[in-house]
C-alpha cells in the first residue's frame, strides 16, 4: 500500500466494529481513540487517506459532526494530517511494514458476551453430542505406538490420512493417504494454499462472493483478487462465471482460481449439473490451478427422501489433473468448530509442498484430535443425517420468521448451510450493522464477502442455533433498516 493510499470505508467500517460500544466518553471520542488504536496497531498503515467525513458518516451510521469532531480531536493529537486536496492522512506508529488486515474475520474477535440482545455474527454450529462421545471414548490403547515417537506428524497420523483418503474413495474419487494434508481447520488449509501457490502481485479469481475468511487469506499474501460470477443459483446468470473466466483468460492467465461449487458460503447454493460441467470444461481448457474449497459441503440440505442424500459430497476437479488442483476439506463444519481438524487433498508433491510451510506454523496437528477425528469418520452417515434434519427444520422456520417480519425482504432459498443471504432493498448493510450493534445486535454485512466490498445492500442472516436469536434481533434490524435506507 503506498503512502497516501485510500482506505476504503467498508474496509474502516469491519476494522472498527465495536467501537461505539467500547472506551468511555461521548461518540466523537470513541471514534477517534479506534481509529487511533487501528494506527498504533499497524492495521492501517500510516500515511493512509481516511474516507470524507460524509462517507465514513454514512457507513457507520453516525452524524456527520461526529466524525468532524473525532477527526478534529486526531488533528489536534497530531494522529491526522489535513492534506490539501487529498484529505485526512493518518499518521503511522512508526511500526515496521507487515501484513494489514482485511478485517474480514473480525467479527471472530468481537463476539458478544451474551448481554446483548443477539449474536449473529457466525454461521457456526453448535457441537453434535457424537464428539464428547468420541472424546470419552479415548483410551491409552488408542495412542498406542503412537507415544512411542516424538508425537510430531507433519502430514498427520497414518490413520487420519487413511480415513480421510477412504472418504474420498468411498465418494467414487480415487485417493491415497499420501494425497492428504491434515490441517488445523480449513482455514488453515487455505492460509496455506496461499502461502505455498500465490506470489504477491498474483492474480486470483474468486467468486462474486465468497468465504470472507479466503479472502483475507489471499490478499494477505498480496493476491490481485478479480471476481467473477454472482449470488444466483448457478453462480451467476446463465454461466456468467464460467463464460468471465474464458473472456480474462484471454487477457492474462490467473495464478489459480479459488471455487465453492458446493453448499456455498455465504449464499449456501450449489452448483447443479450444468453449471459445474461448464466450470469443468473452462478450467481444462484452460489448464488453470483449480482450489476447491468443500468446507461446507457436507452441509447440503437434500430434498429430505429417504437416500437422496446419504453419501458424501463429489468434488468438481475430481476429474481434472490431479497436480493442478487442490481440495479443501473438513470436520469442522459438521460436527463443531471447536475440533480443529481439516486436510488437504492433492497431489504428492503439492502436499509436500505445503507441509514444509505448515511446519515452520505449528509443527504439527494435535495427535490427540485426529484420534477424536478418525473415530468420528466413522460416523459421518450418522452426523450427516441429524445435521441435515436438523438445518432444514430451522431453514423453513427462519424463512417463515423473516418473511412474516419483513416481507420486502429477499432471498433465494439456500440448498444447504447455516444462513439465509438477504437482499434488503435500498438499505446500505454496512450502516445498517454498525447501528444494530449499538443496540446489542450482531450481525455481518454482504461487503465483508466481496473481493471489491460489493453486496452493499446483503445481510447473513444465521439459523444454525435455532430462531431464536433471529428473533430477537428481528425487530433492532428493521429499525437500524430503516435508519439505514439510501
Amino acid at each position: 500500500m503506498g503512502a497516501m493510499a485510500r482506505i476504503a470505508s467498508t474496509r474502516l467500517s469491519r476494522l472498527l466494529t465495536g467501537w461505539s460500544s467500547e472506551g468511555s466518553g461521548p461518540l466523537p471520542r470513541r471514534l477517534a481513540d479506534a481509529l487511533r488504536e487501528l494506527a498504533e496497531r499497524g492495521d492501517v498503515p500510516g500515511g493512509s487517506v481516511l474516507p470524507s467525513q460524509r462517507e465514513l458518516a454514512l457507513v457507520l451510521g453516525v452524524s456527520r459532526s461526529t466524525v468532524t469532531a473525532a477527526y478534529g480531536l486526531l488533528e489536534s493529537e497530531g494522529w491526522l494530517e489535513s492534506v490539501r486536496g487529498s484529505g485526512s492522512r493518518l499518521r503511522g506508529s512508526g511500526a515496521l511494514d507487515r501484513y494489514v488486515a482485511e478485517g474480514r474475520l473480525v467479527s471472530f474477535n468481537a463476539r458478544s458476551d451474551g448481554s446483548g440482545a443477539a449474536d449473529l455474527s457466525s454461521g457456526a454450529l453448535p457441537g453434535l453430542g457424537a464428539v464428547g462421545e468420541a472424546v470419552g471414548a479415548l483410551t491409552r490403547a488408542d495412542l498406542g505406538d503412537l507415544l512411542g515417537d516424538d508425537g510430531y506428524h507433519p502430514y498427520g497420523i497414518p490413520a487420519l490420512r487413511e480415513g480421510v483418503a477412504a472418504y474420498y474413495r468411498a465418494a467414487g474419487v480415487a485417493t491415497e493417504a499420501e494425497q492428504i494434508l491434515v490441517t488445523s481447520g480449513s482455514q488453515q488449509a487455505v492460509w496455506l494454499v496461499a502461502q505455498a501457490l500465490v506470489e504477491p502481485g498474483d492474480t486470483v479469481v474468486v467468486e462474486n462472493p465468497t468465504y470472507r475468511g479466503a479472502l483475507e487469506a489471499l490478499r494477505a499474501r498480496g493476491a490481485r483478487l478479480v471476481p467473477v460470477g454472482g449470488d444466483g443459483p448457478d453462480g451467476g446468470a446463465d454461466g456468467a462465471g464460467p463464460a468471465e473466466l474464458r473472456r480474462l483468460c484471454a487477457h492474462g492467465r490467473p495464478r489459480l482460481v479459488y471455487l465453492q461449487p458446493t453448499v456455498h458460503n455465504p449464499t449456501g447454493r450449489t452448483l447443479d449439473g450444468a453449471a459445474r460441467r461448464e466450470w469443468r470444461r473452462v478450467l481444462a481448457d484452460q489448464e488453470l490451478f483449480t482450489v476447491e474449497d468443500t468446507a461446507c459441503a457436507e452441509l447440503a440440505l437434500g430434498n429430505g427422501t429417504a437416500g437422496s442424500d446419504d453419501s458424501a459430497p463429489v468434488p468438481l476437479v475430481a476429474d481434472l489433473p490431479m497436480g493442478s488442483t487442490v481440495t479443501v476439506g473438513t470436520l469442522s463444519k459438521l460436527f463443531w468448530g471447536g475440533l480443529r481438524v481439516g486436510w488437504v487433498r492433492s497431489s504428492p508433491q503439492v502436499v509436500a509442498r505445503l507441509a514444509k510451510i505448515k511446519t515452520s506454523v505449528d509443527l504439527a496437528c494435535s495427535v490427540v484430535d485426529q484420534l477424536v477425528a478418525v473415530r468420528l469418520l466413522d460416523r459421518l452417515p450418522e452426523a450427516r443425517a441429524r445435521r441435515r434434519a436438523e438445518l432444514r427444520g430451522q431453514r423453513d422456520a427462519a424463512e417463515a420468521l423473516v418473511r412474516g417480519a419483513a416481507p420486502h425482504w429477499e432471498w433465494t432459498r439456500p440448498a444447504g448451510g447455516p444462513a439465509l443471504w438477504v437482499r434488503i432493498p435500498g438499505v446500505d448493510t454496512e450502516a445498517l450493522a454498525q447501528l444494530a450493534r449499538r443496540h446489542g445486535v450482531s450481525v455481518v454485512p454482504g461487503a465483508a464477502f466481496s473481493p471489491v466490498d460489493g453486496f452493499r445492500d446483503r445481510l447473513r442472516l444465521p439459523y444454525a442455533h435455532g430462531t431464536g436469536a433471529l428473533a430477537a434481533a428481528l425487530p433492532t434490524l428493521l429499525e437500524c433498516a430503516g435508519r439505514a435506507a439510501g
